[in-house]
């Protein structure tokens, strides 16, 4: 196993799901908030997803998809099969990250837009 793509493709994992956890932090909070004051609406679980957005910043999430991306490109090899399994559902969650906040953020310009 060549140890540099062995860094390189731990890397690419842990930035690639690393994301992933404050939203489903933010949401946890958010379901037990609602479930505990009776509070139910899209506000409340909208403020627990903002809370986790703002903490990590939308610019860093996509720059760490970038790079967890480059990183799991680059640590493929025909040896090991498992080690490609898991770089390519990394890769796909990383794409899925960038798409899901590009997407948000569009929607967000959008509404703005019509506002002013």
């Amino acid at each position: 196993m060549n140890d540099v793509n062995t860094r390189r493709f731990w890397w690419g994992v842990v930035l690639s799901w690393a994301p992933w956890i404050p939203p489903l932090t933010g949401l946890a909070i958010a379901l037990r908030r609602m479930s505990h004051e009776k509070s139910t609406g899209l506000a409340v679980v909208s403020v627990g997803l903002a809370e986790s957005f703002v903490f990590w910043g939308v610019l860093s999430i996509i720059a760490a998809q970038a790079a967890a991306t480059v990183f799991l490109f680059r640590s493929f090899e025909r040896g090991h099969p498992m080690r490609s399994v898991v770089s390519t559902i990394s890769i796909c969650l990383s794409g899925s990250t960038v798409l899901l906040v590009v997407g948000v953020c569009i929607q967000c310009l959008r509404y703005y837009a019509r506002q002013h």
